[in-house]
């Protein structure tokens, strides 16, 4: 019986269908929560597009590597590329420097049920994407900095490093959006426990 995801994974790719829907079950939430508060439309397109792309093999999936940061890997690329289809941005623009809020001012599609929530998400839009990525895989997939290296490809250390930094930049980014609200955040900044209550909203599911 197929259990692990390279399992499923590899008989998916050689034709067995049942296998590629319980790997689809496994990380539909997931996927669909790495694009909420990226994207405002295609967000199913783009869901299906990171599934279709791991099952076809266009980019390989080293042995050491485990499933689901080669899947978020592959949702980093399509989500970026993306990004350059919609605003026609040139190859020699660094996506990952760009925030969302440059391409698109506005707050994020994604609606929260509290205040808090929504600045976090708000607040997130606001950072370079590079910053932005990494710090929503970290909350919502509560991914090792081992697991977000692999998904980011990149060194451990590079990615130590621009998590920390990314939280620098939220807590700025926080109080920017709390100002414009009216709001006063709370000090400490509980970032965890705001995200950890969004995270079942955001891929509409309870999962």
């Amino acid at each position: 019986m197929l259990v692990t995801d390279a399992e499923l994974l590899y008989a998916w790719r050689g034709g067995d269908r049942a296998a590629g829907e319980r790997l689809f079950a496994r990380y539909f939430a997931p996927v669909v929560r790495f694009f909420r508060n990226k994207v405002t439309d295609h967000l199913d397109d783009l869901v299906q597009q990171t599934f279709a792309i791991c099952v076809e093999g266009h980019r390989r999936m080293r042995s050491d590597t485990a499933f689901r940061s080669y899947l978020f890997a592959v949702a980093r690329h399509v989500f970026l590329e993306h990004l350059r289809r919609k605003y026609r941005l040139a190859a020699e623009v660094d996506v990952e420097a760009l925030s969302l809020h440059d391409l698109a001012p506005g707050p994020s599609q994604v609606v929260a049920a509290r205040l808090e929530q929504q600045v976090l998400v708000d607040a997130l839009r606001r950072l370079p994407t590079q910053y932005q990525v990494v710090l929503e895989m970290y909350f919502w997939e509560e991914m090792t900095a081992k697991e977000l290296a692999e998904a980011l490809e990149l060194p451990l250390g590079t990615v130590q490093t621009r998590l920390r930094r990314a939280r620098e930049l939220l807590a700025v980014a926080v109080a920017a959006v709390a100002a414009e609200t009216g709001w006063t955040p709370p000090q400490p900044l509980a970032l965890e426990e705001w995200a950890s209550a969004l995270r079942p909203s955001l891929a509409g599911t309870g999962a």
